[in-house]
């Protein structure tokens, strides 16, 4: 594959870190973004000797942070081609009714503000070259509503919106946006949600073999490595064992 240069929030754990992992193999330069300093640089050496790499330490919900790492990239890591708005995440799984605030806008900052912020930093530069690509990691949760899901369902709805107005704000500057939106995968994602609740988390997977982040990550190649006159819009993945958001066969 040709070399790329690619920016991947919540580069830490999960999807964004195999997605780093990935690319690597594939040749794809790397600024791994995180808010875990010890796991960025963990991360940076296990890759450092297949590409270059470069690691950037902030919170995507601040958009100064934003702003000044990304503004302080040295000139080699300046011409981001990839961008991967992979950074999110869901906590609690309440009735509306008994949902708290504080969870409600720590996945509002981060899911649909923090793609924003991120994105904004990141969009010029691909509008002055006339080219780039977007992967936003988004969730079956953008295209279904299930229960308790209220506004992780909304954040990722947005997401979607968000989505589909970049890539016709963005078509015409020769820049592609694509969708990625993933079922059941096992990652910390349930950790999160559960609150450190590991008895609860691991009910999740009960009885199932869930996606995988590898899998996620695949995906994210594929899209990106399409040929230019190709563009994949919108990509949803499910475990075999998923026929919804809500819908899962357990084999126990």
């Amino acid at each position: 594959m040709m070399a790329k240069l690619a920016l991947i929030t919540g580069a830490t754990s999960g999807i964004g870190k195999a997605t780093a992992q990935v690319f690597a193999a594939n040749g794809i330069d790397l600024i791994i973004c995180g808010r875990r300093v010890e796991r960025l640089e963990a991360l940076k050496n296990e890759l450092a000797d297949k590409v270059n790499i470069h690691a950037l330490q902030f919170d995507v919900r601040n958009t100064c942070e934003v702003a000044n790492a990304i503004g302080s990239l040295p000139a080699t890591f300046q011409n981001i081609a990839i961008l991967v708005n992979n950074a999110g995440n869901a906590i609690g799984l309440s009735p509306i009714q008994e949902g708290e605030i504080a969870d409600w806008d720590y996945m509002i900052d981060t899911n649909v503000k923090g793609l924003l912020y991120v994105s904004k930093a990141v969009i010029a530069g691909m509008v002055e070259r006339k080219t780039g690509h977007i992967v936003n990691i988004s969730s079956i949760a953008g295209k279904e509503v299930y229960a308790n899901g209220n506004v992780y369902c909304a954040s990722k709805h947005a997401v979607d919106a968000i989505t589909k107005g970049m890539r016709i704000d963005l078509y015409k500057h020769g820049i592609k946006v694509t969708s990625i939106n993933p079922g059941m995968v096992e990652t910390e994602f349930s950790m999160v949600r559960f609150k450190g609740d590991e008895k609860s988390a691991a009910k999740v997977y009960e009885g199932v073999t869930p996606l995988t982040a590898q899998d996620i990550a695949d995906a994210i190649l594929y899209s990106v490595s399409r040929p230019s006159h190709v563009q994949i819009a919108d990509l949803t993945i499910l475990a075999s064992a998923q026929g919804s958001a809500s819908e899962v066969f357990r084999n126990v």
